[in-house]
C-alpha cells in the first residue's frame, strides 16, 4: 500500500484489510488516528497502538522506507507515525491460572486494601505513565492518554484501582474486547499493589466469564504471576472466537483479603 496523503482521513475499517497473523513483524501498520472506533477496531483485529521511543526524524524515515518497499501501510490522519502492533510470540495471561506467591497471598491477608473498577481511570493512567526506578520516559504520551480516557468513556477501557482507605496505592488498566482483557500498563505506590490490581483483575474476569488476558509483550513481573507465550495466530484465532461476547464486570469496592 502506498505512502497516503497525510490530510486524508481514514477509518477503522482499515484493520479488516490487514492479514495480521501473516504479518512478517510485529509493527503491521503506521498512521490513522487513536480515535475510539479506530482503537476498538484494532484490538478486535489483535493489534494496539504503541509509540516507538525514537525521535519523530527516525521514526518518519523508518516508516518511509519500510512503506516504499511495499512491506507496511501507512494510513492517512492525524497520528501518521504512531506504529500499530501484534507480536508474535503472544503473551498472555490465563485469568484461573494466575500465580499467587505466599508473600503476595500475605499481602492480600493482611493489607486492609480495598479495589474498585473505573473509579479512577485518568489517575490510574497517569500513575502508570509516571515517572518508576530504572525507567526512562514512557510510551505513554499525553495523546495516548487522551486517546484511552476517551475509549474508557465511550465503554472500552477499564481500570482496576487498589485503595489504601481513600489513598491510590496502584491499578491498572487495559481495554476489553469481548471476552479478552488487553492489559496495557500498571503502576504501584507501595509494594505489591500492581500484583495485587492483577489479582483482582482476574477475579472480576472469571466471575464475568472472561479467561484470557492479553499482555502483549513478556516480562519478567508478569512471569512470575503465570504468563506464558503463544504463537500470534493462535492468539488471534481465539480472539476471533470471544471478541464479540457481551460482558458486565462487577464494579463493587470490594476487600483485597477475599483473595487471599
Amino acid at each position: 500500500m502506498p505512502l497516503l496523503p497525510y490530510g486524508e482521513r481514514v477509518g477503522p475499517e482499515v484493520f479488516d484489510a490487514l492479514d495480521v497473523a501473516a504479518a512478517p513483524r510485529a509493527v503491521v501498520g503506521f498512521g490513522g488516528t487513536l480515535e475510539p472506533r479506530m482503537l476498538v477496531a484494532a484490538y478486535r483485529a489483535g493489534c494496539f497502538p504503541w509509540p516507538s521511543g525514537d525521535d519523530e526524524q527516525s521514526l518518519d524515515r523508518t516508516a518511509r522506507r519500510l512503506v516504499r518497499r511495499g512491506a507496511l501501510p501507512q494510513w492517512a490522519g492525524e497520528d501518521p507515525l504512531v506504529p500499530w502492533c501484534s507480536p508474535d510470540p503472544r503473551a498472555v495471561l490465563l485469568a484461573d491460572r494466575v500465580v499467587v506467591s505466599r508473600s503476595l497471598r500475605r499481602t492480600l491477608r493482611r493489607s486492609g486494601w480495598e479495589t474498585t473498577v473505573d473509579v479512577a481511570f485518568d489517575e490510574v493512567v497517569a500513575g502508570c505513565a509516571a515517572p518508576a526506578p530504572g525507567r526512562e520516559g514512557t510510551w505513554i504520551t499525553d495523546r495516548m492518554r487522551t486517546a484511552y480516557s476517551a475509549l474508557h468513556r465511550a465503554g472500552g477501557a477499564h481500570s482496576v484501582e487498589v485503595w489504601d482507605r481513600d489513598r491510590l496505592v496502584g491499578g491498572l488498566y487495559g481495554v476489553l474486547t469481548g471476552r479478552v482483557f488487553s492489559g496495557e500498563s500498571m503502576f504501584h505506590r507501595e509494594p505489591d499493589a500492581s500484583k495485587v490490581a492483577v489479582v483482582d483483575l482476574c477475579d472480576r474476569l472469571l466471575r464475568a466469564g472472561v479467561v484470557l488476558i492479553d499482555t502483549q509483550q513478556p516480562t519478567p513481573h508478569m512471569a512470575s504471576m503465570g504468563q506464558v507465550v503463544v504463537h500470534r495466530a493462535e492468539y488471534l484465532s481465539v480472539l476471533q472466537s470471544l471478541r464479540d461476547d457481551p460482558v458486565e464486570l462487577d464494579r463493587r469496592r470490594l476487600p483485597v483479603a477475599r483473595l487471599a
